[in-house]
């Protein structure tokens, strides 16, 4: 009897492990739940960090947590882990439970601290997670996130509900959002172009528009008859110098505030974190050819698993088949293979083929990779007679993506698509020529660095160029704007004829038609306001003197007759130039007309005109005596009267005065290239000009012959 209940016993423990063999083959770790598996590893290590977020939390990390962790004064056990659907509440409890170690147990995803639990210990658990979850932006990173979980809880119960209320208040529903933390490449190149605009742009800007505003309000004042000597004018150099400090200062600003050096909160990977989940399926591959994730939801039952295990050892023996892995893992834009399952697939494919001593001899099988998170099926050929395209492309969509009820379902109906997967290889037609799906583009993303490029440089080459051009546009606004304005104010306030302002705008060059038009508008005007003076009191008399003798020497010139300035008075320049059209009256004598003229008309004014500009009589009375060089040969200089802008390029720039000197058409071979002559060398009354108005009449009066 003894004997017959002993063997009873042992046949019985024999089923026992016969039914529990499937569930140990299937690659997962005993014990046999996610929940036990997380808490078997928080037993050795109170920081769990998954190794499939390499580019977003790479394991390396794991101390930088762990270091954190010890700051709370508490026990407190993290996992660092993929988004988990459902929700971690449940998690955590379960791993509470299987750990069986009171603390607080806390949950961060890419996103941050996403839950947090205070198991028989006192901690702000919730208030610190909310501020963790409002006081940092998106971007702050998940070690930044449980870096202020970690302190708002070291500040105790009381300071973190007040820090987690005013945090609400302030971000809450829909309130403002704390600003990011970090830009991304695009950003840079907005900021470098803009760094490019604006150093060229704003000092070239200044430098433009300085000197032209400068220039038009310098013609506007004469313009107008408001030009005024300048004592205080501010040196031309400043604007140069202002320039150079603006160019500075913009360095300076945008190096400070555009000093953003990364994209991201991410860590660089180690070559380890990246290899660590390829190395742990491959690992798991070598005692079964189904892995499913730990660190996932189980997503087949038993029963479900046992016949994909059937189903795939008859494939395997069919003739001209092959084995067949299957892979039950995640895909994540953030893993080692940015979410490609081909490229996961093949960097595990590599994994199976590397003996103990490094060298790769490629296992050849079928390499199903299902995504426990999508529910998506892909099929990956390496080196079987199959027709690879066909498992890539004509794999149907309730197998490869599954229907709107298998989009629904939390394991995604993947035991019963893996089971129709297996029909549909087993009717797949056999190929001549083994084939391989690592043919195709299987290569992961490479790992981008979040180094950001310097700010000085990509797109702060065009943005040099673009300022400049924007600079000589906002140019061109100014200069109309301020025509316009210029026009304005000219037509509000004209120049009286006959003012000092306008003479000085008299040109260097003239043309025998302007002087004759001019010394016949000239002599014109002189003749009526003389004569309206009739009437003047004899207070004036002196005046009147100056008038009458300046008006008689005029007249002498040209034969009493002052309808002979007009006879040929609208002839081109061009027929001026060799002075041809003038046989009667000279460009020298229609000059001493005007000189004349314009004397007598100041003499009525009561304004003083004793001497006229020697470098250009036209331009009106002297002011002082100045030294100066009348000739680019000749460098010896004359003190001769000169007006007031004649005498400010004198002293501004002396070895330019020369080129203020008039020229008048030439009547003989004396002329220089373009047909022209000094006047000053012309024998005529007007070389008694800079000895005085009274010396210019009487030197007229003796040409005529007249006492």
């Amino acid at each position: 009897m003894g004997v017959t209940r002993a063997l009873l016993a042992l046949f019985a423990l024999s089923a026992l492990f016969a039914t529990a063999t499937p569930a140990n083959a299937a690659g997962s770790p005993t014990p046999s739940t996610q929940a036990a598996y997380f808490a078997a590893h928080l037993r050795t290590n109170p920081v769990y960090v998954t190794d499939q977020l390499p580019r977003e939390i790479p394991r390396s990390q794991a101390p930088a947590f762990a270091e954190l962790a010890k700051r709370t004064g508490i026990p407190t056990y993290v996992l660092v882990l993929p988004e988990q659907d459902p929700g971690g509440k449940g998690l955590l409890g379960a791993v509470h439970d299987r750990l069986g170690r009171d603390g607080l147990y806390v949950l961060v995803d890419t996103s941050g601290v996403t839950d947090a639990v205070a198991y028989g210990v006192r901690a702000p658990a919730d208030d610190a997670a909310t501020v963790a979850l409002y006081e940092l932006p998106y971007d702050a990173g998940p070690l930044r996130s449980f870096e202020r979980f970690v302190d708002v809880v070291a500040q105790g119960s009381e300071k973190a509900a007040e820090r987690a209320e005013a945090a609400r208040e302030k971000y809450g529903e829909g309130n403002a959002e704390p600003d990011r933390m970090y830009i991304d490449r695009t950003d840079r190149k907005n900021q470098s172009f803009l760094t490019g605009v604006l150093l060229v742009g704003l000092p070239l800007l200044i430098l433009l528009l300085v000197t032209y505003v400068r220039r038009w309000r310098h013609v506007l004042l004469k313009a107008t008859g408001q030009a005024k000597p300048d004592r205080r004018r501010a040196p031309e150099w400043l604007a140069s110098v202002l320039a150079l400090v603006t160019a500075a200062a913009i360095v300076l600003t945008t190096a400070f505030a555009f000093d953003q050096a990364e994209s991201s909160a991410a860590a660089p990977p180690t070559a380890a974190d990246l290899s660590s989940r390829v190395e742990r399926v491959a690992a798991g591959l070598k005692q079964d050819s189904v892995y499913m994730d730990p660190e996932s939801p189980r997503v087949l039952d038993s029963p479900q698993l046992s016949r994909l295990h059937q189903r795939m050892r008859e494939f395997a023996r069919t003739d001209g088949r092959g084995p067949v892995y299957v892979l039950l893992v995640p895909q994540l834009s953030v893993d080692e293979s940015a979410g490609r399952p081909e490229a996961f697939a093949d960097a595990v494919h590599a994994e199976l083929g590397k003996d103990g001593e490094g060298s790769n001899d490629r296992e050849e099988g079928l390499y199903v990779v299902a995504d426990t998170l999508r529910g998506d099926i892909n099929v990956l050929n390496y080196g079987l007679r199959l027709d690879s395209g066909r498992l890539s492309f004509d794999l149907p969509e309730s197998i490869g993506f599954g229907d709107e009820t298998a989009r629904e379902a939390d394991d995604h109906l993947l035991g019963e698509r893996l089971d129709d997967l297996m029909t549909f290889l087993d009717k797949s037609p056999r190929t001549d020529e083994p084939s391989t799906t690592s043919d195709l583009s299987t290569k992961a993303e490479p790992i981008e660095d979040n180094a950001l490029p310097p700010l000085f440089s990509g797109d702060f080459w065009p943005g040099l160029l673009v300022g400049g051009l924007g600079a000589l546009l906002v140019l061109g606004l100014v200069t109309g704007v301020l025509g316009i304005v210029g026009s304005v104010l000219r037509r509000r306030h004209p120049v009286p004829s006959g003012s000092k302002s306008a003479y000085l705008q008299e040109p260097t060059d003239p043309s025998v038609s302007y002087l004759r038009t001019t010394a016949y508008d000239e002599l014109g005007a002189l003749s009526e306001e003389f004569l309206d003076s009739d009437d003047a009191d004899a207070g004036n008399l002196t005046s009147r003197v100056r008038v009458w003798d300046s008006f008689d020497a005029a007249m002498l010139l040209v034969d009493g007759d002052r309808d002979r300035l007009t006879e040929t008075s609208h002839a081109d320049d061009a027929d001026d130039a060799d002075g041809a059209d003038a046989p009667d009256i000279d460009p020298v004598t229609l000059v001493t007309v005007i000189v004349l003229a314009r004397a007598g008309r100041a003499a009525l004014r009561n304004e003083a005109y004793d001497l006229c500009c020697a470098l250009n009589p036209l331009h009106g009375p002297a002011v002082t005596r100045h030294p100066v060089r009348v000739s680019a040969e000749d460098r010896r200089r004359r003190r001769l009267p000169v007006c007031d802008a004649c005498r400010a390029t004198a002293i501004r720039e002396p070895g330019a005065v020369h080129t203020l000197l008039m020229t008048l058409p030439a009547q003989d071979a004396s002329a220089d290239g373009r047909g022209r002559v000094p006047y000053d060398v012309l024998e005529s009354p007007l070389s008694a000009a800079p000895d005085g108005i009274p010396r210019l009449i009487d030197a007229v009066r003796e040409l005529a012959g007249v006492e």
